[in-house]
């Protein structure tokens, strides 16, 4: 009779943690999913940096490169000849 009893309140128990894990699954994970978009955000806001340009204005962050050798940095010119 003991046996029985156990297995019983095992597949009751079972059903039991199914049952609530049905019920709250979805708000335990709306919770988790704002945190992270909470704390997707949060870094987001840290990361851009304070601006002090005026609307209108134009800036330019990136000075240009120096070419040092003269030359065209671009690729090498190779002239093709056509075959007959």
């Amino acid at each position: 009779m003991g046996l029985i009893k156990t297995i019983f309140f095992i597949i009751f128990f079972m059903y039991a943690l199914k049952f609530l894990a049905k019920l709250f699954a979805p708000f335990l994970l709306k919770k988790a999913v704002n945190k992270m978009q909470e704390k997707a955000a949060e870094q987001f806001r840290n990361q851009q940096p304070k601006s002090t340009v005026k609307d209108g204005e134009t800036v330019i962050d990136k000075s240009p490169t120096k070419n040092t050798n003269g030359k065209n940095t671009v690729g090498e010119y190779v002239d093709f000849e056509e075959l007959d």
